[in-house]
């Protein structure tokens, strides 16, 4: 029976917190967005709430052990974060964190 490998996702959170505008609801409709918790959706309702530049629905320390909150429910935008990626590689960068390969 083959070993499942953990996402590195799980350890690091950069990308949930690298800028305030980056979680943006973009091709939600608004039933994907009442699916979300109302705590974790902005007061403007255009995209999660944040505290500073991290994502409230982020859970952990970036770099060490993180983990979502609405995981299940993410917008589009953290969908479309892979590990690896552009995004994924300058928001490691941001926090000193060493790229992943894609």
């Amino acid at each position: 029976m083959g070993s499942v490998v953990p996402s590195p996702c799980n350890a690091c959170g950069a990308c949930c917190s690298y800028s305030a505008d980056w979680p943006r609801f973009t091709l939600e409709d608004d039933a994907d967005i009442a699916r979300l918790p109302p705590e974790f959706v902005s007061d403007t309702m255009s995209g999660m709430r944040c505290d500073g530049e991290r994502c409230c629905a982020l859970l952990g320390k970036v770099g060490v052990a993180t983990s979502c909150s609405v995981y299940a429910q993410r917008p589009d935008v953290c969908r479309a974060c892979q590990p690896g990626d552009e995004a994924c590689t300058m928001a490691r960068h941001r926090f000193g964190l060493t790229p992943l390969a894609p």
